[in-house]
């Protein structure tokens, strides 16, 4: 999920900038779609409930998502586009901002999770949900939609290992440990750090995941939680939306140093579609556009009209690039390369963003990625796990960790002083 709310001039440009040229391979579809009907694809990172909050008042009833809204909302997810896309499993996140107080974050998460519940409700011949890699593939024989449950941000548990597990006894089975935020227990990605990595709570948050049986999703977080977190937990991590730091030199996303870790560990990058996560030259346009605001805002102090004005101004005279299913192509095959086959899958973040790669505009897409990468050399067997099978294993590992964990007892909020 991004929140970094470009402008109307801006995104009036990004309709009119320039469109780059796709290669579309019917055949080579046609073959991926054949694919999808035995393995599941599943998307590691959604935001339809969040979308649905904020454009439709939380209610899924409010929008028909069982017709192609493609041309008449700004939408990117609907039921015939995920049937389109050949979607089998998706992760709906429940994210919340890391701008609410902790206890206003846990609450607006439950209410996230009870919109998934309700979307599921509202399309019961679409949709299914699910907890286990078994429920996945016996929810794919049947046709439908595994939909699974992700928390976008370790501050929705408000420092307590309690409504960590009442939040697994609701159905969400990864958490994101940080957003863009720093929290009392995390380092983030995108903020300063205060803990080098994990705080001694943190690590008790990890361990207490391993025994419950959900995720470690590190998507978000800095280096050194990465790092922190792979040491501490039992089980495989997951990254649910990110890129390849080599290929788009973004902190978000996850560096060589960390991919070369992922055998041992047996985890997954599920790689995502953000532009600015994927492409190098969209990354750097991000980057001169929040310079180009500092300056203005430093110049017109009180004077918010003026900034507008001037920033409307440089972005018509730099007009933003667009980020391309080749973009997105290069992240999945380095992460392949330095990480292995069997260590990627994917995570578009749709309905999170504001604008994507061309070519892959919407959740009907992700044939066309594949055929892309089918053109490039990978095999039916390298489809299939990326697709679906890596994230397969990894939640099975992650089950076996918890089983293995069964006797033990809940762990007690154990929260050091900032600092220590």
């Amino acid at each position: 999920m991004i929140r970094t709310a470009l402008l109307t001039t801006v995104a009036s440009v990004l309709i009119a900038g320039p469109v780059l040229a796709q290669t579309v391979d019917p055949a080579g579809e046609a073959r991926i779609s054949q694919i999808l009907r035995r393995t599941p694809l599943i998307d590691g990172h959604n935001d339809l409930p969040w979308a649905l909050r904020e454009k439709y008042g939380n209610d899924p009833y409010a929008v028909d998502l069982a017709t192609d809204l493609d041309a008449t909302t700004e939408l990117h997810t609907d039921i015939p586009r995920l049937r389109a896309g050949g979607v089998g499993g998706q992760f709906w996140s429940v994210y919340v901002p890391a701008t609410l107080t902790p206890t206003e974050a846990a609450r607006e998460t439950f209410e996230q999770i009870d919109t998934v519940k309700r979307i599921v409700a509202a399309h019961p011949d679409v949709f299914e949900l699910a907890t286990t890699g078994a429920d996945v593939e016996r929810i794919h024989r049947r046709g439908r939609i595994a939909s699974l449950i992700g928390m976008e941000g370790g501050y929705s548990i408000d420092d307590s290992l309690g409504l960590l597990r009442e939040f697994f006894d609701a159905g969400a089975r990864y958490i994101t440990l940080t957003h863009s935020k720093t929290t009392t227990w995390a380092d983030s990605a995108t903020d300063a750090p205060k803990w080098g990595g994990l705080s001694p709570f943190g690590e008790q948050v990890v361990r207490e995941m391993n025994r419950l049986g959900m995720m470690v999703d590190l998507s978000h977080v800095s280096e050194e939680t990465m790092l922190d977190a792979m040491r501490v937990s039992e089980a495989p991590v997951i990254f649910s939306h990110s890129s390849a730091r080599a290929v788009t030199a973004h902190p978000r996303n996850v560096p060589d140093s960390v991919l070369r870790l992922m055998p041992e560990d047996g985890g997954v990058v599920m790689v995502t579609f953000v532009p600015g996560f994927v492409s190098e030259t969209v990354r750097a346009w991000n980057s001169a556009r929040s310079a180009e605001d500092a300056r203005l805002k430093s110049l017109n102090p009180g004077d918010p009209a003026a900034v507008t004005a001037g920033l409307a101004a440089w972005t018509t005279a730099h007009p933003i690039p667009r980020a391309t299913v080749a973009d997105v192509v290069a992240h999945i095959q380095h992460v392949r390369d330095v990480a292995g086959i069997d260590h990627v899958g994917l995570g578009g973040d749709y309905d999170g963003v504001d604008a994507l790669p061309v070519g892959l505009e919407g959740v009907d897409t992700y044939p066309r990625l594949l055929a892309a990468l089918m053109a490039n050399g990978w095999t039916e067997a390298d489809i299939r796990k990326l697709a679906g099978e890596n994230v397969l294993r990894v939640m099975r590992a992650v089950e076996a960790v918890a089983a293995s964990k069964r006797a033990e007892r809940p762990r007690l909020d154990v929260i050091a002083a900032p600092g220590n």
